[in-house]
């Protein structure tokens, strides 16, 4: 009896502790009124299987706090509004679709153990998320090990193409929006085409930042500009808060123009102290989606004349112009808040993971895994509703899911390609769309063809 006891003992331990820690540390809620988890303990991920008897369970991991939050934290909102339209419809396999979502704080670190949560201890079949490519990067090799299907709306780094090449993903990982391989190509198209032969960089030491640059400067000099600061290039801390040496660094090559690859908490600082300096006097800056928040302006701040300092700005960001965007904005204006760059992307994201567990008939990663090209790009019925779409899987069809964001043709990769806006700084601060970039054709004669089966 003494042993048992002991086990008995050692389970009240444990359970005493567990509680007193839920109750010492509530659990904030995200934009989507959904719990967010901030979590720091380990979990055994070694027998770790997705529960499908409760019918369908995905994650949302998003940065609701640290450098993406402006940008980041309405996106949990977009992935609840799918997962409410789809249980308005009957859910997923006969049953609702549950939701938990987590907040990754803008850092892989805190991503990463986020992640660990959703695949160990909530068991979700498929993850929406993560924004920031960093976070990502460690989330997906999470994602594999579980087995377990992960879709970003917004980690645009080359990097995951290259790992899936080599089959790191093992089909586990896609995005919604197309990698920055393409999007470079539109900031460096945009550069030329502004007369600028000249230009720095400055990029987030990250694979976000570092995947951008490299793909910018190939872009950029194949055009025919110079990279002022090739020779030494400069990459500032995410962590960091003071940057006056990077600052100066990438002005002293005497730049028409800087490519500013950077998130909006960090680059808000570094674009403050170039104007502080006295170095942005007829240099334009050109900024990324990853600075692409309307709060951006009123974060570097106004001059002392009453101006925004980055008035003028330039840059670039997926655009969202799929055969679904009419009703998806709709529906999201019915919410009360404002459109945000996206959302579009978010949802369809969503949207994928839950038609693919539709379409397998299981509630589990690997089924999501084996649907997600079949259901996005394969030769079924175009279909953008998605209480269609599920009827239609029902009655054994196959659908060619259209989204808001795209047409969301998921290649061997998990990439898509599409258009990219190009954005201008306004003197008011508000971010307006000037024109548009469609590098399809660039893409598509790279393109995967489109699985039949």
């Amino acid at each position: 009896m003494q042993p048992k006891l002991a086990v008995v003992m050692a389970l009240l331990t444990s359970i005493t502790s567990l509680l007193a820690t839920s109750c010492s540390n509530p659990k904030p809620t995200d934009g989507a009124g959904t719990t967010v988890g901030t979590p720091t303990a380990t979990y055994d991920t070694s027998s770790t299987s997705n529960d499908q008897s409760k019918g369908l369970k995905i994650g949302a991991l998003f940065s609701s706090t640290g450098d993406l939050a402006s940008i980041a934290q309405p996106l949990p909102s977009a992935v609840k509004l799918a997962v409410d339209t789809v249980n308005g419809c009957g859910g997923i396999n006969g049953a609702p679709v549950t939701l938990v979502s987590e907040d990754d704080q803008s850092d892989p670190s805190a991503g990463s153990a986020a992640m660990t949560k959703l695949t160990a201890v909530d068991k979700v079949a498929g993850v929406v998320g993560a924004f920031g490519s960093g976070v990502s990067t460690a989330a997906a090799a999470i994602a594999v090990q579980n087995k377990t299907m992960i879709i970003s709306p917004g980690s645009t780094s080359p990097v995951f193409t290259d790992r899936a090449k080599k089959g790191e993903y093992k089909g586990y990982w896609a995005r919604t929006a197309p990698p920055d391989t393409y999007q470079a190509q539109a900031m460096a198209q945009l550069a030329i085409k502004r007369g600028f032969k000249k230009v720095a960089t400055i990029a987030i030491n990250n694979d976000y930042g570092i995947g951008f640059e490299k793909e910018f400067v190939a872009s950029f000099k194949k055009l025919g500009g110079t990279i002022t600061n090739e020779a030494k290039p400069t990459h500032y801390d995410p962590k960091g808060v003071s940057f006056t040496s990077e600052v100066r660094a990438i002005f002293e090559s005497k730049p028409q123009a800087i490519a500013a690859l950077v998130y909006p908490d960090t680059g808000a600082i570094i674009l403050k102290d170039a104007y502080e300096q006295g170095l942005t006097k007829g240099v334009t800056i050109m900024l990324p989606d990853g600075a692409y928040s309307p709060k951006f302006p009123d974060q570097v701040g106004k001059s002392k004349d009453g101006q925004f300092i980055i008035n003028g700005a330039i840059g670039t960001v997926p655009g969202a112009h799929g055969k679904a965007l009419e009703d998806f904005n709709k529906l999201w204006t019915a919410t009360g808040k404002p459109l945000t760059p996206y959302l579009q992307h978010t949802w369809d994201a969503t949207a994928l993971i839950m038609l693919a567990a539709q379409s397998a008939k299981t509630n589990t990663g690997e089924g999501i895994s084996s649907k997600i090209r079949e259901i996005s790009s394969g030769t079924g019925e175009e279909v953008g509703d998605l209480c269609k779409a599920i009827t239609l899987l029902k009655a054994g069809k196959k659908i060619n899911y259209q989204g808001a964001s795209g047409n969301v043709d998921i290649d061997a990769q998990g990439d898509v390609v599409g258009t990219y806006d190009i954005w201008q700084v306004q003197p008011d601060g508000k971010l307006k769309t000037i024109d548009q970039v469609n590098i399809q054709g660039i893409a598509g004669a790279k393109a995967d063809p489109k699985p039949t089966k």
